[in-house]
């Protein structure tokens, strides 16, 4: 397979590399959903069929959402399925980085291909989460942009946005 332009991941993690607990994010931090809009915004987001089932109105308007699944069955409306992360990845149309958006699956399947990595890290641990990122090496990556933000009446715990590109 052709590797595309640019394979990215956005994902919120948080002190512990936990993504998620239930089929759903750790916490609501508006200022994270704001920032993953502007940054996916016109691209191929590839996501596993739970991610998409959490979100509320469905599919995400202006960007190609793509769901990886083996189900021949699965056809949800105004998406593109995939049947393997390879096809995800080829069948991203949009210009730009192609998104990796999760689940831990997903994230875990593709992490190797990954360049840049788009991270939220929550300054918290969050115990009881049953989700997690894969293990970032910080001899494997550069650190080129961080923009850390306290805690404040709509979001409930600090926070920092980080770029990493992959060395």
């Amino acid at each position: 397979m052709e590797k595309p332009r640019q394979l990215s991941a956005i994902v919120v993690i948080d002190d512990n590399n936990a993504i998620g607990l239930n089929g759903d994010l750790l916490c609501h931090l508006p200022a994270d959903l704001k920032h993953f809009k502007a940054i996916t915004m016109g691209h191929s987001i590839v996501m596993g069929r739970n991610t998409l089932a959490s979100f509320p109105k469905g599919p995400l308007p202006g960007r190609q959402n793509i769901v990886v699944s083996r189900n021949p069955n699965y056809a949800p409306e105004g998406v593109t399925v995939a049947r393997s992360i390879d096809d995800a990845i080829a069948a991203a149309t949009m210009p730009g980085e192609v998104f990796i958006i999760g689940g831990a699956q997903v994230y875990a399947a593709t992490f190797h291909m990954i360049d840049t990595l788009h991270l939220t890290r929550i300054h918290h641990a969050f115990a009881e989460a049953d989700a997690h990122f894969p293990t970032i090496d910080p001899t494997e990556w550069q650190e080129i942009d961080c923009e850390t933000h306290e805690a404040d009446d709509r979001n409930p715990h600090p926070y920092s946005f980080i770029t990493l590109k992959r060395l």
